[in-house]
């Protein structure tokens, strides 16, 4: 099965193309073509991501990144044959509100030959909705020029799959297994009876910890994107004098449930800030023991959390995924509970597999359509939901 997928739920634009060998229970992916673009330095000025700017540079990206993936898939292929006009009107209809989308599309596809693709696959949530919108549009509009069925694919089930494409080691997964989510827009641990079967048992209340790495990383004056900023910081050595000035809670380590909550330790930095240091400018060690006691909360409330969670199902495998699983100290941490876990199996994935991409969309797309043969035949309508749910 050869799989086009499309991700745009932040701000990385991504095309990817795969081949799946069709064995649920020992899958096999071969990448055909890849093609991202981080739009990481064009939302610096605003320390965030902007929807809007986002959702722009989106349509902006996607007709190259499509032309670079079937290039490197040898799919794109050009022929004196051109789509009908009717094909083109539908195709317009479907991309009236991605500006500039539909005349990209028509001047790059028109002379092209249909790819050897089964399926299109696309991330329709959750995320930013506008953001969404542009990918969604694109595969349907991409669906109508080839004929080609379009799946609705969501972005966290494409984490929790991630690992099947590169992890840090190549042992089998065990079902049931647990997935631990963690991301800048998520926190979540997900009991996986099975692929496509998942059930939240605990998620955020509130900021999600990407989130709040970054909120802390903006008080503290460090650039964007935060978080690998505060890690680096929590990374170096104290200085004596300022060794643990900053204490900070562990915000729901307690409670008898398996949600998280992070605003609190935010706030409770940003208190710290303006009562121990007034409006003057941090100095460099400041910085330092602050970073060091705020990821030093964060990884004793994830690996308390986590641990409740294995303690309370018969997982066999732990699956930890998103793009906070490229922080150094929490990755190690969550390797240690090998020891503590004997026979429990630690998928991680690797740091270019754990921040948004397309390859984990194609991934999820193999079994959603290997789950339900149906999509395979029939018209999905496909709407973006900034806030779907795994079930």
């Amino acid at each position: 099965m050869k799989i086009l997928s499309i991700e745009t739920s932040c701000d990385e634009t991504a095309v990817s193309i795969i081949e799946a060998k069709e064995k649920k229970e020992s899958p096999s992916f071969s990448i055909l073509g890849n093609a991202l673009f981080s739009q990481i330095d064009i939302h610096k000025e605003y320390g965030g991501v902007y929807p809007m700017l986002a959702k722009r540079e989106h349509g902006k990206n996607l007709p190259h990144l499509l032309t670079r993936a079937l290039a490197e898939a040898s799919m794109f292929n050009k022929t004196d044959a051109q789509y009908s006009e009717n094909i083109w009107k539908d195709v317009k209809e479907i991309l009236s509100r991605e500006e500039g989308l539909y005349e990209s599309l028509r001047e790059i596809f028109n002379n092209i030959d249909k790819p050897d693709i089964d399926v299109i696959g696309v991330t329709s949530g959750p995320g930013l909705a506008p953001a969404l919108w542009v990918g969604i549009s694109c595969a349907v509009a991409l669906g109508k020029i080839w004929n080609i069925p379009v799946v609705p694919i969501n972005h966290m089930e494409g984490h929790i799959v991630s690992v099947l494409m590169e992890s840090m080691d190549d042992k089998p997964i065990e079902f049931p297994a647990l997935a631990l989510l963690i991301s800048g827009g998520h926190t979540e641990l997900v009991e996986v009876k099975d692929w496509g079967q998942y059930k939240i048992l605990g998620e955020t209340l509130d900021d999600a910890v990407g989130e709040a790495y970054d909120k802390t990383a903006r008080m503290l004056c460090l650039p964007y994107p935060g978080g690998p900023e505060i890690s680096k910081l929590a990374e170096e050595t104290f200085s004596p004098e300022y060794h643990r000035l900053a204490k900070f809670p562990r915000p729901m380590i307690h409670s008898n449930n398996l949600n998280f909550s992070f605003s609190g330790l935010k706030t409770s930095v940003l208190y710290h800030i303006r009562d121990k240091y007034g409006n003057r400018e941090l100095l460099h060690e400041e910085k330092v023991d602050i970073a060091k006691e705020f990821e030093d909360s964060v990884v004793d409330v994830l690996l308390s959390k986590t641990r409740k969670a294995l303690d309370q199902t018969t997982a066999k495998t732990l699956i930890v995924a998103g793009g906070v699983i490229a922080n150094k100290r929490i990755r190690s941490e969550i390797v240690n509970l090998e020891r503590e876990y004997p026979g429990l199996i630690i998928k991680i994935p690797t740091n270019k597999m754990s921040t948004d991409n397309a390859l984990m969309i194609a991934c999820a797309t193999y079994f959603n359509v290997l789950l339900h043969p149906d999509l395979m035949h029939g018209s999905v309508k496909i709407t973006a939901d900034g806030n779907l749910k795994l079930k």
